[in-house]
Parts: structure tokens; C-alpha cells; sequence
């Protein structure tokens, strides 16, 4: 008797957690269409604000952007009078969220060999490096590539040679998936547009929700003074593979994040040493380079800072002793002779 109870009990508990499960995989479902649904709604609307999207919420295996407006944009092609960018002071969190808006024309497209090393941390910082990649950039509003010429104050300047670089009212952290696998494809068809002497208005606006230090996503838009040129769209600050808490920046492994890469995404160059059959890197990527080379600087003035300490408080004791040993640093004083 006792063993047909505990048989039943059995069968009773394995049922809830079904119904639990089913009730949980169902709910999940539902805000998955709601939010979809959402999505949907704000693309149809003509004029949409920084709270409308801010409000939404990136589905996994979803694409990446929205077209807003079907993909029209809102500018006046009538505005471009002269050749520079207007860059929005930062708010009272430091955050790049005002959005800038640029009037380029030929003359803007910059070389990127004068591209030099960034060092400003935008809110939101927390790099790290999965599979030895870089999973934020500091994303650009107004990219390098179309601002040869735009002094910090936003004026264009013949004597300009390079584009826009360490200028904390032009950079957020994004994502490197965002950066480099999105925005860029925009980013190519202005400058494409610009390279066959179009005039364009170039506006870009991170999107933050209330007071959280790194963004949601970025809207783009741009328009030719002729209208051959015309995009307006949305996109989700979002890497594969990661989770981020937006409200500070950092992140964790999420294996079900799931972000298709968008056709026309641009693809990096290798080239294949034809006796070994591997890869060697053709085109290194400077936001890649970018973050290698902050990490590497950082840990070079912490050592410089600590050997000056070590030089100054530990010379004598290790003179005097003719001791070169370190509680903190064992091997570096068997290395280095002070």
C-alpha cells in the first residue's frame, strides 16, 4: 500500500513540474511575441524617440537591426549649408547619449593609416576577451572614416589630416559585433555615397534606458542632398554568446545568445602561407589593435609605477643585504639589478 502512495505521489509531482515547465516555457514564449510585437509597432512610426527605443528588448536569433520609418530617413536633405559636425555634450553621466549629427561631402573621407591608438574609456567600460577577440569597441558616433578634417569642436579645418579619434562626445561602448559586423555596413554606404561626391547629413544617437552606464543600441540615419542615399535604422548593441548588464557594462558567457550576421556584414582578410596551410593575419583590425594595446599600456604604467616605488623604499635593503628577492615579485629582482 505504501509503495502505491509513494507511486502516485510520484506521478503527482512529476505532473506539476510538467504543468511548471510547460506554464514556464509558454510565458517565455508570449513576452518573446509581445516584445517582437513591439518591435514591430515602433519600426512603423515616422518619428521615433529615444524612449521608444529604448524600450526595446533584443530577442535571441532575432536580426540585429530595425528599419525604422521603412528605412526612410527623417532628415531635411534642405539643412546641409557647410561641411562639419555638430557633437552633443556629454550628459550629466558622461554618456555620449545626445547624439551627433554630421554635414560631410568628399573632402571628409579620412586615410586610415593616421589612425592612431584610443585610450578613452566611455561609461559602460569592461573589456574582456573571449576565443582571444575583443568583445567591445569604443564605438565611433560619427565614424573616423568620414570626418577627415572635423576638429574636436566640430569645424572643419583643412590642416585636419585625420578623422575623428579620441574625442569622448563621439565614442559609447558597443559591441564588437555591433561595430564591426553593423554599423560599418552603414558606415560603407555613406562613405561610398561621399567617394562619388554626394553631399549627406549623418546622424547617429546611442540609446540608453534611464540612467544605465552602457548603451541598449544606436540609431543611424543619413540622407543625400539628391535622396540616392536614404537609411534609417535601429541596432541592438548585442555579441554573440554574451549577456550584458547594460545598467554597468559587465558581462558574462550566455552559449544561448544567438545574433545572426547581417548580409553585407564586411568579413577580415587572411592569407593563407601556401606550405603550411595556415593562417597568418593580412588586415588587423584597429579596434581589435585598440584593445590589445590599452590592455598592454595599462599593465605597463602599473609596473612603471611599481618599480619606481621598488627602487626608492627597497634599493638599500637589497644593497645592503645583497638580497634580491621580492615578496610580491619573486623572479624580478633574480632579472634586474637596481
Amino acid at each position: 500500500m505504501k509503495f502505491k502512495k509513494l507511486i502516485a505521489l510520484g506521478i503527482i509531482a512529476l505532473s506539476g513540474g510538467l504543468l511548471v515547465g510547460c506554464q514556464s516555457s509558454s510565458d517565455q514564449s508570449q513576452s518573446a511575441s509581445m516584445q517582437n510585437q513591439q518591435v514591430k509597432q515602433t519600426a512603423k512610426k515616422k518619428h521615433v524617440t529615444k524612449t521608444d527605443l529604448a524600450k526595446l528588448n533584443y530577442q535571441s536569433g532575432n536580426v540585429a537591426y530595425v528599419e525604422l520609418n521603412h528605412n526612410h530617413s527623417t532628415l531635411n536633405p534642405k539643412d546641409w549649408k557647410t561641411n562639419h559636425v555638430i557633437y552633443s555634450d556629454l550628459d550629466s553621466l558622461n554618456r555620449a547619449s545626445s547624439g551627433n549629427t554630421a554635414y560631410l561631402d568628399r573632402k571628409n573621407v579620412a586615410n586610415d593609416s593616421l589612425r592612431t591608438t584610443q585610450y578613452f574609456q566611455p561609461t559602460g567600460w569592461h573589456q574582456k576577451f573571449v576565443n582571444n577577440e575583443a568583445i567591445i569597441n569604443r564605438g565611433h558616433e560619427i565614424a573616423y572614416s568620414l570626418s577627415k578634417g572635423i576638429s574636436v569642436n566640430g569645424k572643419y579645418e583643412p590642416d585636419v589630416q585625420s578623422g575623428d579619434q579620441n574625442n569622448p562626445k563621439n565614442l559609447f561602448t558597443q559591441t564588437a559585433f555591433s561595430n564591426q559586423k553593423v554599423q560599418t555596413i552603414y558606415e560603407s554606404k555613406v562613405r561610398n555615397a561621399l567617394r562619388n561626391g554626394k553631399k549627406v547629413i549623418y546622424q547617429v544617437q546611442p540609446i540608453f534606458r534611464n540612467d544605465e552606464l552602457m548603451a541598449r543600441g544606436v540609431h543611424l540615419q543619413a540622407i543625400s542632398t539628391d535622396k540616392t542615399l536614404n537609411f534609417n535604422v535601429y541596432l541592438f548593441n548585442v555579441q554573440p554568446g554574451i549577456k550584458f548588464n547594460y545598467e554597468n557594462g559587465r558581462s558574462e558567457i550566455d552559449r544561448s545568445m544567438k545574433v545572426p550576421t547581417p548580409a553585407g556584414a564586411p568579413t577580415f582578410n587572411d592569407r593563407r602561407e601556401s606550405r603550411t596551410g595556415r593562417y597568418y593575419p593580412h588586415h588587423r583590425h584597429h579596434y581589435v589593435r585598440d584593445a590589445v594595446i590599452a590592455g598592454a599600456v595599462h599593465h605597463a604604467v602599473k609596473r612603471h609605477y611599481e618599480r619606481k616605488y621598488e627602487r626608492r623604499y627597497y634599493r638599500h635593503y637589497y644593497h645592503h643585504y645583497d638580497y634580491h628577492y621580492h615578496p610580491y615579485h619573486h623572479s624580478y629582482y633574480h632579472r634586474h639589478r637596481f
